[in-house]
């Protein structure tokens, strides 16, 4: 009654050994820690394609945007009252 260990500790001799709940609490954490980084993967190999090999490869893109951009008469494409647009990796000039 006056023992400050859990029921599911093991005790020998008296003195505390590694207990069952240590253990199964180590194994939690191990559980918990591979599901909280296999989300962070999960989110970092969703974000690569979408964010940093665009980033990483703006040289790639500039081509292929010149390439669907050919022929294209901008005043053509805009509604009426909106500012024509221009390649947003051009230097401003300033």
């Amino acid at each position: 009654p006056g023992s400050r260990h859990c029921k599911h500790c093991v005790r020998f001799g008296g003195e505390r050994e590694v207990s069952t709940c240590n253990r199964k609490k180590n194994v939690q954490n191990t559980k918990i820690a591979l599901i909280f980084g296999g989300f962070v993967t999960a989110v970092a190999a969703a974000f690569y394609p979408i964010f940093f090999y665009p980033l990483t490869h703006k040289h790639e893109y500039r081509e292929v945007q010149k390439m669907n951009r050919a022929g294209i008469n901008q005043a053509d494409v805009q509604p009426v009252g909106v500012k024509i647009w221009s390649d947003p990796f051009k230097s401003t000039g300033k």
